[in-house]
């Protein structure tokens, strides 16, 4: 059976060449000379890698098919035994087909190059004062919970902590396969409604948290010129300005040409210090190019999915109800506490579904036109 002969037509066709592609990697990937250039050999490891599931899940397409094919050629054998066999078997991968079809589609759907990447996690307390700091420190534990729970490994790369044990700002590496495909929609602003511990007519409070979530860039993907980078250190400093370190390990990057500055005082080491600072600079300065690009494009490609602006309230947790509103999907749920607890799962899901969706039915309108 040819590609136009199939159900699906020119996807075939396209999923044939995508198989021809990981074919070639393969080959390609055993090749002493790319093997010998580390640029060209990640670069071809990576792209293996995100084809893989499309490939494996072609393959198990074609047998289906093919399945398929010989089951319905049973149904004009003679023996009734086997005829009702044949029956039940078409009847069978018939709605193996439509799943895997189903499957195939989402999985065309242009990928974020960036899902598998760990993240650069920032939350910053906004309006709302010290409600705020103490909102921001109740984010970065419901995080901290759920990278836990995901077998993710946390490192923080920045704080500034407040003497209620609170955050104006926490900056975090998470470490883990698939970090970035589940906490990229989680940028945005946070709001909280309750009733702050210093309020002592017990009036609800609303206060905002932004939260980032920037894909880590190594230097490879993103190059730094050193002459535009201007580096300060000094001696770091902990809640109300006390110095809590007697050597000038605290570091300070600024970039120049965009004007971005990014600075680590947490490890006792400047050299440490400033590994983290270029991690968090190498972030933002995707993060800007990426909205930049964004922002050249026309109307039409701004208002499909995935954009990842962070600008506008996505959420509200409203502690006197135990309520917590994503207002991106109109997903309610009242178990506010087990959500900062880090149980995120079913908020996350609900996310992924809706803009994977969103994806599929931009592609197929962008496909009929």
């Amino acid at each position: 059976m040819t590609g136009s002969d199939t159900p699906m037509g020119s996807m075939f066709e396209q999923l044939e060449g995508i198989e021809q592609r990981y074919q070639e990697l393969e080959r390609l990937l055993s090749d002493p000379a790319v093997v010998g250039n580390r640029e060209l050999y990640t670069r071809y490891i990576r792209e293996h890698s995100e084809l893989s599931d499309v490939v494996t899940v072609f393959r198990s397409y074609k047998q289906t098919l093919s399945d398929l094919e010989g089951s319905r050629e049973l149904l004009s054998d003679h023996d009734p035994e086997i005829k009702d066999l044949a029956r039940r078997e078409v009847d069978a991968l018939s709605t193996q087909m439509v799943d895997l079809e189903q499957e195939l589609k989402n999985l065309l759907i242009p990928k974020d190059p960036n899902d598998d990447k760990n993240v650069v996690l920032e939350i910053r307390a906004g309006t709302g004062g010290e409600e705020a700091a103490l909102f921001a420190g109740d984010l970065f534990r419901m995080y901290s919970r759920y990278a836990e729970a995901k077998g993710w490994k946390l490192e923080i790369l920045s704080g500034h902590s407040t003497d209620s044990g609170g955050f104006k700002e926490v900056i975090t590496l998470v470490k883990g396969k698939g970090a970035y495909s589940r906490l990229k929609y989680e940028s945005g602003t946070h709001r909280v409604q309750r009733v702050p511990v210093t309020e002592a007519q017990g009036r609800i409070h609303t206060s905002a948290v932004t939260v980032a979530v920037l894909p880590e860039i190594d230097e490879v993907e993103i190059r730094i010129d050193p002459a535009d980078l201007k580096i300060d250190v000094y001696r770091s400093t902990g809640p109300g300005g006390q110095s809590v370190n007697t050597t000038d390990s605290a570091v300070r990057i600024t970039h120049r040409p965009t004007g971005l500055v990014v600075a680590c005082q947490d490890e006792r080491s400047q050299h440490k210090n400033k590994a983290k600072a270029m991690k968090v600079l190498l972030a933002r300065l995707y993060d800007l190019q990426i909205r930049e690009q964004q922002a050249e494009m026309s109307e039409k490609r701004k208002s499909q999915v995935g954009s990842g602006d962070r600008s506008g309230r996505i959420r509200t947790y409203n502690f006197p109800q135990g309520r917590m509103t994503d207002h991106r999907i109109g997903l309610t749920l009242y178990r506010l506490e087990s959500i900062l607890q880090g149980d995120l799962d079913e908020v996350i899901d609900g996310l992924i579904t809706y803009y994977q969706a969103e994806a599929l039915r931009h592609a197929e309108q962008a496909s009929s036109n």
